[in-house]
């Protein structure tokens, strides 16, 4: 998918600002229908959504056709993290996305993967 140029950038006015605010961005809203995490990683399905969504949504869409965090997302799109969740969520919900959440810190890690990286950067270095 790719993007009109009017979507390349969010919409500014170097005296004002961003002329369109983040709130309206979400619909007013402050909280996303899904649990999303800052490392959650998202990805384009390739499906079309079936209802019209904003423009900031298809940027969104447009940014992710690979595994790409929420924080990653919210930066590219210049929006807080909490809208940047919302417009994710709305994409999650029609599925033209999905999403997986970060490894809980709790998992153990894979000793035989750690020693093997620790073995290949001892060989480079």
């Amino acid at each position: 998918m790719t993007l009109p140029a009017s979507l390349d950038r969010p919409l500014l006015d170097e005296a004002a600002g961003r002329l369109i605010r983040p709130y309206t961005v979400s619909g007013g809203r402050t909280r996303p229908t899904a649990e999303l995490d800052l490392l959650s990683l998202v990805m384009a399905t390739g499906s079309t959504p079936r209802t019209p969504l904003g423009p900031e949504h298809a940027h969104a869409l447009a940014l992710c056709p690979g595994p790409t965090s929420v924080a990653e997302l919210s930066a590219h799109l210049r929006l807080p993290a909490q809208v940047t969740k919302v417009l994710l969520a709305d994409l999650l919900d029609c599925g033209a996305i999905t999403a997986r959440a970060p490894r809980p810190p709790d998992t153990p890690t894979d000793r035989s993967l750690l020693e093997a990286v620790l073995d290949g950067l001892r060989r480079r270095l």
